[in-house]
């Protein structure tokens, strides 16, 4: 019998807790699979461990394990790969499939239009900016620029920049500030998936801002409510499902 899990970042706060499993549940509805169930690496509960231990306890054989994270980065790459390795351990005899990220992905550069169409319908004058969560996986930076490059071929006639909140370079406060500084409007627009203490940040540091008249600072909802986003992850389950090697690392399959 087969088992999806999905392994989602986690947060301090318990809303961005419900909102994973309002995502998860949507994505569920499109997948077969019996078993499906929704833990966290880190911050909230379940784990991992309890999670396998569960669905192995109702009979699955197979456990098809779905990151829910934007990019291929250290959690990806290392964090959630040492803990499946631990569970293949425990579990010698139930076979483990590691699904991938979403990775850059034209759905997701979609939802970030939409995005920036419902702040206004005027984006003259308004540079655009990127904010990432940060990682000090420079293949993670990589990809938040071709996220940018892609932008841009949608709004040709604005200043796109990328910036990040911890772990990457430019930090996200010190960019903005001095925008702020050249008298430029500004549409912040966060590539977050969830609410939690990034995205309340960066909301509270946007109205500490002291502006001229005239000067905007737009703040932009994050990705997790678009329906794109349900499309893309029922997309990773699929791929996972039908022809991932379940000794692959989901960073060598994605090289």
């Amino acid at each position: 019998m087969e088992a999806v899990i999905y392994i989602c970042h986690g947060s301090r706060l318990e809303e961005a807790k419900q909102e994973s499993f309002a995502l998860i549940d949507k994505v569920k509805k499109n997948i077969s699979a019996r078993i499906q169930e929704t833990c966290f690496l880190e911050l909230q509960e379940p784990d991992l461990a309890e999670t396998v231990r569960k669905v192995v306890d109702q009979g699955a054989t197979k456990v098809v394990i779905m990151p829910i994270l934007l990019l291929t980065a250290g959690h990806a790459k290392k964090d959630i790969p040492d803990l499946i390795a631990k569970e293949k351990y425990r579990f010698p005899e139930v076979e483990f499939v590691y699904g991938r990220a979403i990775e850059v992905e034209p759905k997701m550069v979609d939802i970030l239009v939409d995005r920036i169409k419902a702040c206004t319908d005027n984006l003259e004058e308004i540079d655009i900016l990127l904010v990432g969560r940060g990682s000090s996986d420079v293949s993670a930076v990589k990809d938040t620029e071709r996220i940018v490059s892609m932008l841009r071929s949608h709004f040709p006639q604005n200043q796109i920049d990328k910036c990040f909140l911890a772990a990457s370079q430019p930090k996200f406060e010190p960019f903005l500030l001095e925008k702020v500084k050249q008298s430029k409007s500004v549409l912040v627009l966060p590539y977050l998936l969830f609410t939690g203490l990034l995205d309340k940040g960066i909301k509270e540091y946007i109205e500490s801002l002291d502006l001229k008249k005239g000067q905007k600072v737009l703040l932009a909802d994050y990705l997790g409510h678009h329906p794109n986003v349900v499309e893309v992850l029922v997309e990773r389950v699929a791929e996972a499902r039908e022809g991932a090697d379940g000794y692959a690392t989901m960073a060598e399959r994605s090289s």
